[in-house]
């Protein structure tokens, strides 16, 4: 079986849909997991549905969807390197609240500035948002990545020439600045990491679905490199899959992340939904990179748990209280 991956070829499955180019553009993916959206990035229309519905889906090869109005997201400028898409999808959580009923397009002039994996983050975490889909419009980035894989003969969507939306959202990309969310709620909810006051943390994690892929390993690698996680945190990370375990290995990313003082796991969701590999004790503050942060989401009910992006997370082990990553990488 070509396409049954058993373990050695493991990891969160919307990471492993990802890198063996199953998500492609125009088409349709449900998978029994919310974090499905996370293949919008690829221009697919990817919803989590139920286990009831997905088994029908095997019988039939067929389910439906309510057309719920669309909000776009119109992106202008140029997305600076020291912001990534989690920072823009923090901003637009704290900017805009809750999507419930909706659906998210992606698009714009500034589209061609952020990278595949941060479109990824940005995907997946429309769920934290309540969104029913959370699409890209596909671009040149999208088809060389597309290329890299092999994945040909699909015909990407676009919106009609006189779509109409509930409304259209502009994001200045160029204006933005590294951002967290405090604990609870991504919802109205988040603030620049430099406008935040000092906050001591126990714990840090780099992983999941949305920030456990390469480039996010890399980022996190490149501000640890040289320096040791503070007395008293723990870092954890998590490759989202083997693929990107391996890869990491090569290039010497595990190196710069052990060396710095981090624990490097197995691929899986890990302590993203508090189940092993990093839950949170009662009064334990964590700083993480995953994708929710809801009260015990990782574990305690008395734990906190602030979000962030890769770069921030790493920076704040460092310091040992959440700090803005240009403070350590200069």
């Amino acid at each position: 079986m070509t396409r049954f991956y058993d373990v050695g070829r493991h990891g969160i499955c919307h990471q492993v849909i990802a890198e063996n180019g199953l998500a492609r553009p125009g088409e349709i993916l449900a998978c029994t997991d919310s974090h499905t959206c996370a293949a919008g990035a690829y221009n697919t229309a990817a919803r989590g549905l139920g286990p009831a519905e997905v088994y029908s889906i095997m019988c039939t090869g067929a389910t439906w969807f309510q057309v719920a109005p669309t909000i776009r997201y119109q992106l202008d400028g140029v997305k600076p390197d020291t912001v990534s898409g989690k920072d823009i999808f923090l901003h637009i959580a704290d900017a805009y609240g809750d999507a419930a009923n909706l659906n998210l397009e992606f698009g714009g002039p500034g589209l061609g500035s952020i990278p595949m994996h941060d479109r990824r983050t940005i995907a997946t975490q429309g769920a934290e948002v309540s969104a029913d889909f959370s699409t890209f419009e596909a671009d040149e980035v999208l088809t060389a990545f597309l290329d890299d894989r092999g994945v040909t003969g699909y015909t990407a969507a676009a919106a009609d020439p006189d779509a109409t939306y509930r409304e259209v959202r502009h994001i200045d990309l160029a204006a933005l600045q590294p951002y967290v969310a405090r604990p609870g709620t991504v919802s109205r909810n988040g603030l620049p990491v430099s406008a935040l006051e000092r906050q001591k943390i126990d714990q840090a994690f780099i992983g999941s679905c949305a920030n456990g892929q390469l480039e996010d390993l890399k980022i996190a690698a490149n501000v640890l490199r040289g320096n040791t996680v503070a007395p008293g945190v723990r870092l954890l990370v998590t490759p989202a899959s083997q693929a990107v375990y391996r890869e990491a290995m090569r290039l010497g990313y595990l190196q710069d992340l052990a060396d710095a003082g981090a624990v490097v796991t197995n691929s899986t969701c890990g302590a993203c939904f508090g189940y092993h590999m990093g839950v949170l004790g009662p009064g334990e503050v964590c700083i993480t990179s995953s994708t929710r942060n809801f009260t015990g989401r990782m574990g305690s009910p008395d734990a906190q748990i602030f979000m962030a992006s890769p770069a921030t997370v790493a920076a704040s082990a460092i310091a040992g209280y959440i700090t803005d990553a240009r403070s350590v990488t200069g």
